[in-house]
């Protein structure tokens, strides 16, 4: 991977405990996985300014990506060499754009968790300190992009309002997975998932939308992302994600 972020490269992965190598791969893998799913929209948003926009997301991600998986090995082998199962992104990640609100939806939920994350993280005595205190600056322009986005479209037409609400329902099963311990991590994971319901809610009620039902109110949730079980879209994206690698192996551009 030969690009960059602005605040976060492989230079700032220094020496670091077995503890926090062991969350720098799930956290590391969800980064990744999302950034490939931005990049899919390049030459399919709907405005320009959101080609630009989604880009840049997904460039903070693939920075944040390449740290975290410096620090548990070879970036590029764990990004194009590994299996399916080997993965450990939570699901919510994975899952298609769908169209723009589905996307947005998406995230809604995973940048307002990365925020709230990094920034107990940043303020923690974990080696992942420092990462995350510079990661927490781009994230919280990724939660303003999407909270902007889901209130222009849950208080727009009809149409983008019935779209939106589409979105937030049928990602909402994946969220629980969020909060589950990550090996590594000492977070205070009922603060976080309160912090997060929170803030998600005050933004889906702004939007004039509804509060789904689902993983915090008994239905069936999805998530095993971090035990290396994925949903089905995401193996057919890790061929297209590898492809190119497993195609041309030991090759230099």
């Amino acid at each position: 991977m030969t690009t960059h972020s602005a605040s976060t490269s492989p230079s700032a992965a220094t020496s670091a405990p077995a503890s926090s190598t062991a969350a720098a791969l799930p956290l590391g893998d969800d980064a990744l996985v999302l950034s490939h799913r931005l990049g899919e929209w390049a030459g399919h948003a709907p405005v320009l300014e959101e080609e630009v926009a989604l880009a840049n997301i997904a460039l903070d991600l693939l920075g944040q990506a390449r740290v975290l998986l410096s620090l548990v090995g070879d970036e590029d082998e764990l990004a194009y060499l590994r299996e399916e199962r080997a993965f450990r992104n939570v699901q919510l990640v994975e899952q298609p754009n769908g169209d723009f609100a589905h996307t947005i939806a998406r995230q809604l939920y995973f940048s307002t968790y990365q925020h709230l994350m990094y920034g107990q993280l940043a303020a923690s005595d974990s080696p992942l300190a420092p990462l995350a205190a510079k990661a927490v600056k781009e994230v919280a322009y990724h939660q303003d992009h999407a909270e902007q986005w889901t209130l222009r479209l849950g208080d727009g037409t009809a149409e983008s309002h019935e779209r939106m609400q589409r979105g937030l329902d049928a990602l909402w099963r994946f969220t629980g997975e969020l909060f589950e311990p990550v090996a590594g991590l000492d977070l205070d994971r009922e603060a976080l998932r309160e912090r997060w319901t929170a803030m998600v809610t005050a933004v889906i009620g702004k939007a004039t939308l509804t509060v789904p039902e689902g993983p915090q109110s008994g239905a069936w949730t999805a998530g095993a992302g971090r035990e290396g079980l994925h949903t089905e879209p995401f193996g057919r994206m890790l061929a297209e994600m590898q492809h190119l690698h497993r195609s041309h192996p030991g090759a230099s551009w």
